[in-house]
């Protein structure tokens, strides 16, 4: 067991030690790209993920979690590796549908394999802690990298690229080391395997569906604040050279958070716990809207304290309710969930943001996911016994 989690520690390390986030914009600039030309780009990284989120969890269920890694960390590699040495627009272009894939062969699989090896090893109580753990490991990473990444570029800005090239090679050995906890099954019609197991979490098994949907709605709402942070940021008037700082420290905030994950969760139970997220999630935004000064840095850190623990509590509640042998679709299906909310979502609300004030576009934020977070509150809590918890 302590193998596959060292190797899944350094699996996140490489993925989240993002040196290059600080100054990409910079660089593509510096290669003569438009902000059209941006966006193209992020819309074919987000095109390839969200196409290929719910077959790459299949594929992890029946051809291997390892083998999804070690493909998941090389193309990682390589989609960095092309970046650091190209110049080009249709060059870049490779290089994200790289990444993009990459990052879908990577996610699911990651915990899946972790749950997995717990179980296995006949410690299935110590996932939460795992996770935490894995979760605190890339917050911390990504804060140091964002530092680094900045002094780096002021050399150059391909120091930050073949820095990252480094940084995704880590992953590859850590891939390679892992081992397989389950048996794989032969791959026999896979559209039918696969809605089956679509049909069997958002349908048939109706506490899996509520429970898919509502951590879609939080993780697409904690992912809407991330890109909030920089408005907030600009509207305060705040020096550039404090951005650094305060995404460092929010960062930081999300991996201690999530070492507690598992104290907070047996303390408070499923239901509660389900209630408190939201809660504090939907508030945060509202807070917020009311409090665009220098005091709403400290919302803006509560906020990121609930994502910390948030985020490994409602992947270990799904977990708990999945079978083995699909554990890395569903939790695939939950990741496309998140990022379908977030596609959805996140123009209209930065279009509010442009055309009427930064005020209504939290505040509707804050609307869009009390509704329906409320909603599967409730469905949950009513499948839920009250004198018993998932864990």
């Amino acid at each position: 067991m302590r193998r596959n989690i060292l190797a899944l520690y350094f699996i996140k390390l490489s993925k989240w030690f993002s040196l290059v986030m600080p100054i990409i914009v910079l660089f593509y600039e510096d290669h003569g790209l438009g902000l059209q030309d941006v966006f193209i780009l992020k819309s074919a990284y987000s095109i390839a993920a969200v196409t290929l989120e719910i077959p790459s969890g299949y594929l992890a269920d029946v051809w291997g979690r390892r083998n999804c890694l070690i493909s998941g960390c090389l193309l990682f590699f390589f989609g960095y590796l092309c970046y650091s040495f190209t110049g080009s627009f249709g060059a870049f272009l490779i290089a994200e549908l790289l990444l993009g894939i990459g990052q879908t062969l990577v996610n699911g699989a990651d915990s899946a394999l972790l749950y997995d090896t717990t179980v296995a090893a006949r410690q299935e109580q110590l996932y939460l802690r795992y996770e935490g753990r894995i979760t605190m490991i890339g917050n911390f990473a990504e804060a140091i990298a964002g530092i680094l990444g900045g002094l780096l570029a002021v050399y150059s800005l391909r120091f930050p690229f073949y820095g990252q090239v480094f940084i995704a090679s880590i992953g590859i050995p850590a891939a390679f080391v892992l081992r397989e906890v389950n048996v794989k099954r032969k791959i026999e019609k896979p559209l039918y395997e696969i809605h089956k197991i679509i049909k069997y979490s958002l349908i048939t098994n109706k506490k899996l569906c509520y429970n898919i949907m509502y951590s879609g709605v939080i993780g697409a709402a904690t992912l809407t604040m991330a890109w909030f942070v920089q408005p907030v940021l600009m509207y305060l008037e705040t020096p550039v050279s404090w951005y650094g700082i305060v995404w460092t420290i929010l960062n930081l905030t999300v991996g201690i958070a999530a070492l507690a994950s598992d104290k907070i969760d047996r303390y408070l139970g499923f239901n509660r716990m389900s209630i408190v997220i939201l809660v504090f999630i939907t508030g945060g935004y509202v807070a917020l809207a009311f409090n665009l000064s220098y005091a709403g840095l400290i919302i803006l850190l509560l906020f990121y304290i609930v994502r910390g623990f948030a985020t490994p509590i409602l992947k270990g509640y799904i977990n708990q309710m999945t079978f083995s042998e699909m554990r890395a679709t569903v939790l695939s299906i939950r990741n496309f969930v998140i990022r379908l909310i977030f596609a959805l979502v996140a123009p209209f609300i930065g279009w509010l943001n442009d055309a009427y004030s930064l005020k209504t576009a939290l505040l509707i934020m804050a609307l869009v996911i009390a509704l329906p977070g409320t909603l599967f509150v409730i469905l949950q809590i009513r499948k839920t016994d009250d004198n018993q918890t998932i864990f």
